[in-house]
């Protein structure tokens, strides 16, 4: 059997391999999400929209958010990479490097 548009002929359907791959989903998720409020606190604090008390639990939340981000992609055996989804002539998900504010 050939491939149709660089589709597998057949799905992997390895338990191991099927957990991967949603857990990699469920991580590329929840660290877009983790990006997008961090983009936004830096705006906030920018704006001068927060008290001294805000900043620093967003903070020390965001903080906390990466290393267990952290944990999860080392206990999964996944990369930083691994969750950067590529959209084809989109790009990627997740910008490579992190945006200079």
């Amino acid at each position: 059997m050939t491939e149709f548009g660089g589709i597998p002929p057949r799905i992997d359907t390895e338990p191991e391999s099927v957990e991967r791959g949603l857990v990699s989903l469920v991580l590329t998720l929840v660290e877009l999400l983790r990006q997008l409020m961090e983009r936004q606190a830096l705006r906030r604090v920018e704006a001068g929209d927060l008290t001294d008390t805000q900043i620093e639990r967003i903070g020390t939340t965001l903080m906390l958010l990466e290393q267990r981000m952290e944990e999860l992609r080392d206990h999964f055996g996944l990369t930083p990479e691994d969750l950067n989804i590529d959209l084809g002539p989109l790009g990627t998900l997740l910008p490579r490097d992190p945006p200079s504010e």
